[in-house]
């Protein structure tokens, strides 16, 4: 049997991981599985026939080493997926700046290094509205993620000026359809569309992880919103293993906008889809196979 790992954090909490759903699919293509802490000290990379990265979510309290880890991988020679230059490039959000000038239409968006004391209230006179998100430019699961109303400036810019005092944000007008619709994610492997889901805020709340008490619906992508993934995924330039865009519906209602283009860690939902552990399944074995005859 070949060796797959499938890294993770070493401590799940409230997180709801169902990578394991994909191992009976593997194991019937000829694969044993194992999740593997991505902080496993002294780990035998060497002894698996393939890494893929699936859960590791705290690496962005310390980013460097994650990539440290990624580049062991590669060293040792074992196929990482997705790839170590496309976990670097995706890693800092300001990769929705290349997709923009490629033609993909993101969420209207500044870019800071950092904020000041006294800086906030510039921020939302920059982006023209009194409802806004600001959140990390490395990030995830919405950790660092504020929504600021302007009559609540005065009495949050401390604390969130104190929070980004030291690390780059990016700061967005708010998207009403995230509450008032949900947000979508479309799921792609080795490039071609697997399943979809629509994701909405608990009562009250802007953040749709579940872990902050979001819904999860599968959903059938109509064919604006395909055709929207589509374009997201050709102005990649390539077709990695996995692959989720997150769309929602842009504030005039004309077209979706890109909110993220994960390719490094994230949920893929397969129990939302009867098939879509199998699809993955054989989209790694294919990927590893045709890997191997590439290097023959």
């Amino acid at each position: 049997m070949k060796r797959c790992a499938f890294l993770t954090l070493a401590n799940p909490g409230d997180f709801v991981i169902d990578d394991e759903l994909a191992y009976e699919p593997l194991h019937a293509l000829g694969w044993d599985v194992e999740a593997v802490p991505w902080r496993e000290p002294d780990p035998a990379w060497g002894a698996f026939d393939a890494i893929v990265i699936r859960s590791p979510w705290d690496y962005q309290n310390d980013p460097d080493a994650f990539i440290e880890v990624l580049s062991e991988i590669e060293r040792a020679g074992v196929p990482l997926y997705n790839r170590l230059a496309l976990v670097q490039w995706n890693l800092r959000k300001t990769y929705l700046r290349a997709l923009k000038a490629r033609g993909v239409p993101i969420v209207p968006t500044l870019w800071r290094d950092r904020l000041m004391p006294g800086d906030l209230p510039g921020l939302l006179d920059a982006l023209g509205t009194a409802n806004a998100v600001v959140k990390p430019q490395v990030g995830a699961n919405a950790d660092g993620a504020f929504r600021l109303v302007r009559r609540e400036v005065r009495e949050r810019a401390s604390e969130i000026e104190a929070f980004y005092n030291d690390r780059a944000l990016m700061a967005q007008p708010f998207v009403h359809a995230v509450v008032e619709e949900g947000e979508f994610s479309l799921f792609y492997f080795n490039g071609a569309h697997s399943h979809t889901i629509l994701k909405t805020p608990a009562a009250g709340d802007f953040r749709v992880q579940e872990e902050h008490g979001g819904r999860i619906q599968p959903v059938r992508a109509d064919e604006p919103l395909r055709a929207a993934g589509g374009a997201a995924l050709r102005a990649l330039g390539e077709a990695p293993l996995y692959a989720r865009a997150d769309f929602v519906r842009s504030n005039d209602g004309a077209a979706f906008w890109l909110m993220e283009l994960e390719l490094i860690d994230p949920s893929l939902y397969l129990r939302t889809d009867a098939n879509a552990s199998q699809r993955f399944a054989e989209a790694l074995n294919e990927r590893v196979e045709a890997s191997r005859r590439h290097t023959m």
